[in-house]
C-alpha cells in the first residue's frame, strides 16, 4: 500500500552507518541499523549513497544485508537506473543522511527525532524552501492571485 508520507532517504555508509575505517568496514554507529529498520518499517525507501565502489561497495552492501537492511537502490535513484558518464551522480531523494552535512553527523537518535518527532509522521522542514524548485508546496493565496 502506498504511504503518501513515505520519503526516499539517501544514506551514506562510512562515518554514518559505520565509523570511518575505509577501505575496511568500521564499527557500527550507535543505533544505525535500529533506526534504518524503523525508517524502512515506516515505509521509507532507503538508498545507500556512498563513495565506495567495486569490492568495497559489495562489502558494504553485504554488511548491511547481514544486519537486516536491504536498500531500495545503491548509488542510484532507483534500482533500474543505469549509470554512465553523461548522467549526473546526484541522487533524487527527499533527505540525505551523511556525516559530511553542515555541522557533521548528529547521530541516529537525533536523525530519528528530526524525521519522526515523538514517533509520529515524517517531518522534514527545509530551511530554504525556495532553493528547492521541486519542493512540493502549495503556493500561498497571494501568490495564486498575483500569478
Amino acid at each position: 500500500m502506498f504511504d503518501p508520507n513515505a520519503k526516499t532517504i539517501a544514506v551514506d555508509f562510512d562515518g554514518t552507518i559505520v565509523e570511518h575505517a575505509y577501505p575496511e568496514i568500521g564499527k557500527e554507529m550507535l543505533f544505525a541499523f535500529e533506526t534504518l529498520k524503523a525508517l524502512r518499517d515506516k515505509g521509507h525507501k532507503l538508498i545507500l549513497w556512498t563513495f565506495r565502489e567495486g569490492k568495497y561497495l559489495e562489502d558494504a552492501v553485504e554488511y548491511c544485508l547481514k544486519n537486516g537492511i536491504e536498500f531500495y537502490a545503491v548509488n542510484k535513484s532507483y534500482p533500474e537506473e543505469e549509470f554512465d558518464e553523461t548522467i549526473s551522480r546526484k541522487i533524487q531523494c527527499d533527505v540525505f543522511i551523511d556525516d559530511r552535512n553542515l555541522g557533521g553527523f548528529p547521530g541516529w537518535s537525533e536523525v530519528w527525532q528530526s524525521l519522526h518527532p515523538e514517533g509520529g509522521e515524517f517531518y522534514h522542514k527545509l530551511k530554504n524552501e525556495e532553493a528547492h524548485y521541486n519542493f512540493n508546496k502549495k503556493p500561498t493565496l497571494i501568490k495564486r492571485i498575483f500569478r
